[in-house]
């Protein structure tokens, strides 16, 4: 006979969103959800669980703590325990689905808690190349505030014949409210270039 394995952690609140401190039971790494989208592709069944929130475009993966505080990736952020101030994260209960806002998009479950850090960051690499492109050299200016930006978001690249006429950058702020339907698009052409030029 098999006794169902319990989880070493589960959500304390099962009526509303909790905010936890990082770095107790747990890391999380943060990425835009187009980012995220590639990356879950990308890891297939490996994921452990996801917290998505909808209304910042951003998923968070939960990982042992102190696994990836030297990670540098753009727009990916490490959330961890500082010794100087407490960081939190959102947790909804873990019965949330689609329906909130805020939920679990990969349930927890005794397969499914921690995404192993050294699955995850070779994912999210490759991710946010596909995603927002190479790194573009220097400073880009943003479309919307017209400030320059160190971590430029690729948003289109217009084409007229064989040669880009236009290409349009945004701080990672204001890259969140363009039209998701563009990021992707972008994302899609940049997929179809590195496969036309590996044949």
């Amino acid at each position: 006979m098999t006794t169902p394995r319990t989880l070493p952690w589960t959500p304390p609140n099962t009526e509303d969103i909790v905010l936890l401190p990082v770095g107790r039971w747990w890391d999380a790494v943060s990425a835009p959800t187009a980012v995220a989208d590639r990356a879950l592709e990308l890891l297939g069944s490996r994921s452990g669980a996801i917290i998505q929130d909808d209304t910042y475009g951003k998923t968070y993966w939960l990982i042992r703590t102190n696994t990836a505080r030297s990670w540098c990736l753009r727009q990916i952020r490490v959330l961890t325990e500082l010794a100087d101030e407490s960081t939190l994260l959102g947790v909804p209960p873990a019965t949330w689905g689609p329906e909130h806002p805020t939920y679990w998009r990969i349930p927890l479950g005794p397969d499914r808690y921690l995404t192993d850090p050294d699955h995850l960051v070779p994912a999210l690499r490759r991710a946010v190349d596909d995603v927002l492109a190479p790194v573009p050299e220097g400073r880009q200016l943003c479309y919307r505030c017209q400030l320059p930006t160190d971590e430029p978001v690729l948003l289109t690249m217009e084409h007229s014949g064989s040669v880009a006429s236009a290409t349009i950058y945004a701080c990672p702020t204001h890259a969140r409210g363009y039209p998701r339907g563009a990021v992707t698009q972008a994302a899609a052409m940049r997929r179809v270039l590195d496969q036309g030029r590996t044949r």
